[in-house]
């Protein structure tokens, strides 16, 4: 006998996802019948069917060789509403009246199916249906229920946890339990269990993935005695996400289709065979032949036509589609072949909807971004307003991994209950596993330095640790970094050479599922970190955020408009607040973020540390002897981006007035920026040094060959540049707005100055000049400063925090 023993039909009309219920769609739209023919044609030699509290689908069939009527019973404990499903076989029509009348309490509703010898399976045991199931509902069910579903649409994960968890019981636990909850099992050894095995499908395309078979014979009574003499195989071939989600674009496509009779159109419409193909069964060759010959002259008529973009999520999904199927042929003429597995015709799916997807999200993202630059009000709402539909339309994707997340943390605190040893694959407790994104991490910046120095770090120090990263480049592939291509970039129109690149979103999604990561932690809030958010909550991992930049104060910066300034707070503050931690560079911005509305519990400032020994004053050398000509300068060094939202227009204006003061004042200027040309020009006849980007042992010299460090950037978080010149053994000059001031000791290892002031600038700058004792004094005490500030020392004390936030999400568990 085998036989796949949950499978629904049309007649489970309330949809348990919410995409279902939003368009109006019933839970499952397969007729009876055909359930019968594939679940025959696929090798079962019984066939019953499980709709949700009815049994008009059963009886449906019930004339059929080789059926019973059956039906998946909704139960609950009585004293919370949690919300179980019950699988029960071969009823009447009286027995399911009874049954309806016993099911709002889980207790008397397996008593009367013990009362009157009816089997019955717990379905999905690990699924909470509403959210409320834990470790003590599921003790109790251990006393209730012999018998236990291995269940085809769940996370394979949970039907592994459910088996090692039942073959630990023992008489003595079940004793234990049954002392504790004060109920009697109703069934012999109850500490053994038996398994057995359904697809759940809803949508004809799964059935039979998962069954049961039973060995040398044909059962003829589906009862508890009769069933108990013979041993059950269960027969499942693992679902994933991309399942799920399959299924549920097929019952959409499924209710849409008989909805608007779009069946008509199959045989001349190549996008409603191939929808049919991908989401339903196999089609005659005459319609291959008719779709053929409608592709090729359709194809030709529409190339004839331009249309211009629209914010409009439907004609943008017919254009879309049109190009899709025009550039890709064969993806409509049937690449797919009818006997193509499941997990073929999934992958298919997925490929067809991310790549459409990509498309979308590149327009919209484009027009939003143009809109943004050019404060179009009303156009950015009607923007995102017809981008929001998107959601819509990956919304099976979204439900799927949600789904696949959910009984993950109720098997492993069950399986720490049970002292289950853990397998390599399924441990009962994971180690930290950090998936870090960012939307920088090839530029020249200080924030990618440092990322490039933690994943260095990782592992060397055998972390399992991920950084997250798309660019347009063919990267080599490096140890610790997961580098997507990117679907679509964006320049800036005030920042050309500063890229925005829109990550592959559903790819993405997919990788972070099966890596099995614990928690996100997202560097920066563009398209990346967006993704890292959407991911997180997808996944319901904890999420944490690091706020490196000043990003409203650069748009004011770059733009000149309070309005982009505001806009940019707003979008900034939403952003962090939907993280559970935020960890600041400095106490400064921790109090700025808090008096934005950031709830103080929220916001930790994290170490920060650099490589001790490649900045160091033995690094001290000839480097300016080519520049210098042999005379004797007091050397000033900026080292950073070359932009004026650094202040260097101020720096400029310092410089020129201190080099009308003092004839021996030098500038070096390394970095690169918007500002570069600008800056040369206005300060071509002055002892200046513009060496461009420097990296390695040339910037180390730089540093260490300097006699003083300004930085009068009033926009930076931190300031990784100045503790690399105080390691360097320089004194430094930094403003009293931002992180900067925070790592160093004013009056000791340099001064702090008034931010935007050019006068405080070159005052300081000339008292460094003026006074070299002071300087002397100050170098040495800057290198003693952050001797203790090593990058490895700050990168595992950050580790630590990483673990600590693990732990507090375990204990909530």
């Amino acid at each position: 006998m085998k036989i796949d023993l949950h499978i629904h039909s049309k007649f489970s009309r309330r949809p348990s996802e919410w995409i279902l219920k939003k368009i109006g769609c019933p839970e499952s739209f397969t007729e009876p019948f055909h359930i019968y023919n594939i679940a025959r044609e696929r090798g079962m030699t019984h066939v019953t069917i499980t709709d949700h509290n009815c049994i008009e689908g059963a009886l449906a069939i019930g004339h059929l060789p080789g059926t019973f009527v059956s039906e998946e019973v909704t139960t609950y404990f009585p004293e919370d509403g949690c919300k179980l499903h019950v699988l029960v076989y071969n009823i009447d029509e009286n027995q399911h009246r009874d049954i309806q009348k016993a099911r709002e309490n889980v207790i008397e509703l397996v008593s009367y199916l013990h009362h009157q010898n009816i089997f019955h399976i717990l379905a999905h045991p690990l699924y909470a249906v509403n959210n409320k199931l834990t470790a003590n509902h599921f003790e109790k069910l251990l006393l209730l229920f012999k018998n236990f579903e291995l269940n085809g649409a769940r996370n394979h994960r949970e039907n592994r946890q459910l088996v090692e968890i039942l073959n630990a019981l023992s008489p003595a636990k079940i004793d234990q339990l049954a002392e504790q909850y004060r109920i009697a099992p109703f069934f012999d050894d109850p500490h053994s269990k038996r398994i057995f095995g359904g697809s759940d499908d809803h949508s004809a395309l799964n059935i039979a993935r998962t069954h049961t078979e039973f060995h040398d014979t044909a059962i003829a009574d589906f009862t508890p005695d009769h069933i108990a003499r013979f041993l059950p195989r269960v027969h499942i071939r693992p679902a994933s996400p991309q399942t799920m989600a399959h299924n549920i674009y097929s019952i959409a496509w499924q209710y849409y289709r008989s909805k608007f009779q779009l069946d008509r159109y199959a045989a001349k419409d190549p996008l409603v065979r191939f929808l049919d193909r991908s989401l339903l069964s196999a089609e005659t060759e005459d319609h291959r032949l008719l779709s053929k010959v409608y592709f090729f002259f359709s194809r030709k008529n529409r190339r004839k036509e331009k249309k211009p973009f629209s914010d409009s999520l439907s004609e943008l999904l017919k254009q879309e589609t049109h190009r899709l199927i025009d550039e890709n042929p064969d993806l409509i003429e049937g690449k797919i072949p009818d006997e193509a597995s499941p997990a073929q015709r999934e992958q298919q799916w997925f490929e067809l909807v991310n790549q459409l997807s990509s498309r979308l999200t590149t327009h919209f993202s484009d027009h939003l971004l143009g809109h943004l630059a050019g404060a179009n009000v009303f156009n950015i709402f009607q923007t995102i307003g017809s981008a929001g539909g998107l959601y819509t339309m990956l919304a099976p994707y979204f439900v799927a991994y949600t789904q696949f997340t959910m009984g993950r943390d109720l098997g492993i605190e069950l399986k720490k209950k049970f002292r289950i040893p853990s397998t390599r694959k399924y441990r009962a407790t994971k180690p930290v596993h950090v998936a870090h994104f960012t939307d920088t991490y090839y530029e020249v910046n200080g924030v990618a330095l440092t990322l490039r120095q933690q994943v260095r770090l990782a592992n060397k120090n055998n972390k399992p640790y991920t950084l997250i990263t798309c660019d347009t480049f063919n990267r080599e592939t490096e140890k610790g970094v997961k580098h997507f291509t990117p679907i679509g970039t964006y320049a800036l129109p005030e920042y050309p050479e500063q890229k925005l690149f829109y990550p592959p979103f559903l790819d993405m999604l997919r990788y972070c599922h099966e890596q099995g990561f614990t928690q996100i932690h997202t560097a920066t809030p563009g398209p990346v970190g967006l993704a890292a958010l959407a991911i997180g909550k997808i996944l319901k991992l904890p999420i944490s955020g690091t706020y490196h930049t000043q990003i409203p104060q650069y748009a004011q910066a770059l733009t000149g408009s309070p309005f982009i300034e505001e806009m940019a707070w707003k979008f900034i503050l939403w952003y962090y607040d939907q993280l559970d931690v935020i960890y600041a560079p400095s106490k400064s911005t921790r109090r700025e973020l808090v008096r934005k509305g950031i709830k103080k519990r929220k916001v930790k400032v994290y170490p920060r540390g650099i490589d001790i020994d490649q900045f160091h004053p033995s690094k001290r050398n000839g480097f300016f002897k080519a520049h210098i000509q042999g005379k004797q300068y007091f050397k000033f060094l900026y080292v950073g981006r070359v932009s004026k939202e650094k202040n260097l227009d101020l720096l400029a204006k310092a410089f020129r007035k201190l080099a009308g003061r003092k004839q021996d004042a030098f500038l070096t200027i390394v970095g690169d920026g918007p500002y570069l040309d600008e800056m040369k020009a206005d300060m071509q006849n002055l002892p200046c040094l513009f060496t461009g980007y420097l990296k390695g042992e040339a910037l180390s010299a730089v540093y260490a060959s300097s006699d003083a460090f300004v930085f009068p950037s009033t926009t930076d978080t931190f300031g990784n540049v100045i503790l690399e010149a105080q390691a360097s053994g320089l004194p430094v000059i930094v403003t009293d707005q931002g992180g900067p001031s925070e790592i160093m000791v004013d009056g000791k290892t340099g001064r702090v100055i008034r931010g935007g002031c050019h006068k405080s600038l070159f005052e300081a700058m000339l008292e460094f000049s003026q006074n070299l004792d002071t300087v002397r004094n100050m170098r040495t005490q800057a290198r003693h400063y952050t001797e203790n500030r090593s990058f490895e020392a700050a990168f595992m004390q950050t580790w630590k925090m990483f673990g600590d936030m693990t732990d507090d999400r375990s204990a909530a568990v």
